[in-house]
């Protein structure tokens, strides 16, 4: 089983991210939706490669067998002993390569096992809270007009690039409904919050709405607010971040298929 130990783990690894993309939508917990072509690839090359270094090796170990009962040497020739090819010392002895170095690889096969049975859950309020809050950084400008008609969908980030740079207010008098998960603040707020990616998980970083006149829900509780804008602070300063919605109605929803926005 040794001999296959590297093939295994391709298979494996290979397995994991056609089951994570190929199958399902669980890969947009970890990347963008537009890689996803790139890992059902990926995934299908490494599975077929391990499948060809199995097949090699076992056609290269048949070969090797045969080779052996033709020509083998034996304790007569002096290859057979301890210090010989076949002893302790030699190549498939205890202190030869091909038994610590599958020892080795078997140790990656258990991320591969944990990607493909227990894949990881999306970023969530222990990834937000721990980021420090974002400042001011485009600096304050006007903004296209919103759509006619209320509420007006946004995102958490458009809200609160609206909320915190726009000098002509488009927010203003308009009814808004945003969508992301509870996070808490230590002074008892709480948030709705959304985790913006560039490429994957790795560079996500937190936008978030302080929401009042409501009552909090458990962390991580994926909500849909509306509401209306309640301006705090001078525009462009840390004392408007992060924004504020007077909350009108908070409804429970589920978890979306790809729970980041993009940056």
């Amino acid at each position: 089983m040794r001999r296959y130990g590297s093939a295994l783990l391709l298979i494996l690894v290979g397995a994991a991210i056609l089951r994570i993309s190929a199958f399902g939508e669980l890969y947009l917990r970890y990347v963008r939706a537009g890689l996803r072509p790139y890992l059902v690839v990926s995934g299908a090359a490494l599975v077929l490669l391990g499948i060809a270094m199995a097949v090699v090796r076992r056609t290269g170990h048949g070969h090797e067998d045969g080779h052996g009962h033709e020509d083998g040497h034996g304790d007569e020739d002096g290859h057979g002993g301890e210090d010989g090819h076949g002893g302790e010392y030699g190549h498939g002895g205890e202190y030869g390569h091909g038994r610590h170095g599958p020892r080795t690889a078997w140790l990656l096969v258990l991320p591969a096992l944990a990607l493909l049975l227990f894949p990881p859950p999306a970023l969530g309020s222990y990834s937000a809270e721990r980021e420090a809050a974002q400042r001011a950084a485009q600096g304050v400008g006007t903004f296209p007009a919103l759509p006619a008609g209320d509420p007006v969908e946004l995102t958490v980030g458009e809200f609160s690039s609206r909320a915190i740079y726009d000098s002509g207010r488009s927010l203003k008098g308009r009814t808004v409904r945003l969508t992301g998960f509870v996070t808490h603040g230590d002074d008892g707020t709480w948030y709705v919050t959304r985790l913006l990616v560039s490429c994957c998980a790795a560079d996500a970083t937190t936008s978030k709405v302080e929401i009042r006149d409501a009552d909090a829900l458990p962390a991580d509780t994926w909500v849909t607010v509306t509401g209306t804008w309640h301006p705090e602070g001078r525009l462009g300063t840390d004392s408007a971040w992060p924004p504020v919605l007077d909350a009108a109605a908070v409804v429970r929803v589920k978890q979306p298929a790809d729970p980041y926005e993009k940056r």
